[in-house]
């Protein structure tokens, strides 16, 4: 059984001057990358980094943030990627949880650590960037790890139980829970997402403008290319004609995004069309993907976009559409390559395909469980099998089909609602951007749906128009009650849509909570 740090050393091997990294500024190839990464991995052990430390790495896409990943695993240690968007409030529990070691941190975050180094001064910070100190607790930067020319120390690690990574998984109360991610974990989804997805080792190029921090881009954006002789292209934010340039700039083969990346991508100018013919698929995650906007992008740019699903507790990759194979919208495939997954009610016992139920999952690829939380952990195992927290079907074809989250389910007069059926109406309203429907209580019905709208114009009389448009597609029970015209809906940095946000400001008209 192979570790992340012989699966990188076997890709610098095999393909040692093919592309790893591509920039603007220039190219990294596998060879130096391993060089890189050794140097970094040698750096650390002299200055004290010993073997399941944990790390954390606070940095945006660049180079530096692989490189730096990677000699952290080649150290010994555990990767604890740190969300640019949370507050330092959540940073610091991370930090805190994790038990952190030390922090690689960006220097253009530098005003962040600052305040955290309030709470954290046990802490052994590595800036990526200039020289300059924050005090007795600059260990050194980037630059002078890589100039100490320390050769990469040998360790021995077992897959199956050593931790890669811990990935903090967004609250929807309280603090996130940390997933721990083995070896065996990563290296398996790595190999699995490789097979599914047809990637051609040593040749693909993949363009990575989603966090890789996030499970998504970390797994199938950065480890799976670094460990198959492929390059991915990193790049800082999301801005549809910049990305259409570099895609062409590049010649990247692969783009991963989540749904709402598709729909603003859609607005492109006629002429930018062309700057994506280099790629061989699409991949999107991370959230349901509407109908509406695959059939617009697919037609539009003539790029299949091969829609997938899969938690950060599994590491993520659990299904996809496949590639060259019968894709089928709206559903997020067929279960990759040495994972299995089945449809189960609440007292765990499998249900016939068209039956709805939580999406189960078991194979290398799920975690070994949460940090320090055996109750939580417990909680979402079924023997070996892990509950998802998604609802969902699966056909006679083995395709499954996410309803909705669990915790989304609306139940009104005890009929089930669910609101991406909702949603998929209403994307195909006119001018429609966005969608995202939640439940509000009810004296009367018990729950509502309540659907909160991107609309460009906003029609004179939204409410009666929506309303009506509604009715012709979905029963009475499901017609949203409101509907609330906003300028944006809140994402996390996946681009996900963050319904608790949604829900907290109905509490707050509620008077429920206050500001």
């Amino acid at each position: 059984m192979t570790d992340l740090t012989q699966a990188l050393r076997r890709s610098a091997r095999q393909y040692p001057d093919h592309a790893a990294i591509i920039t603007d500024e220039g190219i990294i190839t596998h060879r130096q990358f391993n060089g890189l990464s050794d140097q970094i991995a040698g750096a650390l052990v002299a200055q004290g980094i010993s073997p399941k430390d944990r790390i954390a790495l606070y940095c945006p896409n660049g180079p530096e943030f692989p490189i730096v990943y990677a000699g952290i695993l080649k150290a010994g240690a555990t990767v604890v990627p740190i969300n640019l968007l949370i507050n330092t409030d959540e940073i610091s529990f991370i930090l805190k949880d994790s038990g952190a070691r030390g922090l690689f941190y960006h220097d253009s975050l530098q005003t962040t650590v600052l305040r955290l180094m309030e709470d954290h001064s046990e802490l052994d910070l590595y800036r990526i960037g200039d020289d300059s100190s924050l005090g007795p607790n600059q260990k050194n930067n980037l630059e002078g790890l890589l100039a100490m020319k320390e050769p990469p120390p040998e360790i021995s690690l077992q897959p199956e139980h050593d931790l890669a990574a811990i990935l903090y998984t967004s609250g929807t109360t309280g603090f996130p829970k940390g997933a721990m991610l083995t070896h065996r974990n990563l290296t398996s989804n790595c190999k699995s997402v490789h097979a599914a997805m047809h990637w051609r080792s040593g040749a693909d190029v993949v363009l990575v403008v989603l966090p890789m921090f996030h499970a998504f881009a970390s797994t199938v954006g950065m480890l799976t290319p670094l460990t198959n002789g492929c390059a991915l292209v990193p790049m800082t934010r999301f801005e549809p004609d910049t990305v259409a340039h570099m895609i062409n700039a590049h010649q990247a083969t692969i783009f991963l995004g989540v749904p709402s990346m598709y729909s603003v991508m859609l607005r492109l100018k006629d002429d930018r069309v062309a700057l994506l013919k280099s790629l061989r698929f699409a991949i999107a995650g991370g959230a349901a993907m509407p109908v509406s906007v695959m059939h617009q992008f697919q037609t539009r740019f003539n790029i299949r976009i091969c829609e997938g699903d899969g938690p950060t507790e599994c590491s993520p990759v659990t299904c996809v559409n496949p590639i060259d194979g019968i894709s089928k919208p709206g559903t997020v495939g067929l279960p990759v390559p040495d994972v299995e997954m089945k449809i189960v009610d609440d007292e765990g016992q499998e249900l016939s395909d068209g039956e709805v139920g939580e999406i189960a999952v078991r194979g290398p690829n799920v975690m070994k469980g949460y940090w320090n939380q055996p109750d939580a952990t417990a909680a979402v195992f079924m023997g070996d099998w892990f509950l998802t927290g998604d609802l969902g079907t699966r056909d006679e074809d083995g395709y499954f089909s996410i309803v909705d989250r669990k915790k989304d389910l609306i139940i009104v007069n005890g009929m089930n609602v669910y609101p991406r059926m909702i949603e998929e109406v209403l994307y195909q309203f006119p001018n429609l951007k966005e969608a995202a429907v939640i439940a509000e209580p009810s004296e009367l019905h018990g729950e509502i749906p309540i659907a909160f709208v991107v609309l460009d114009p906003v029609p004179l009389e939204l409410d009666r128009q929506l309303r009506t448009f509604c009715r012709e597609h979905l029963g009475r029970h499901q017609v949203p009650k409101r509907f609330i015209n906003v300028e944006e809906l809140p994402k996390n940095a996946a681009g996900k849509i963050m319904k608790r946000e949604l829900r907290k400001q109905g509490e707050i008209e509620r008077g429920i909570v206050g500001l």
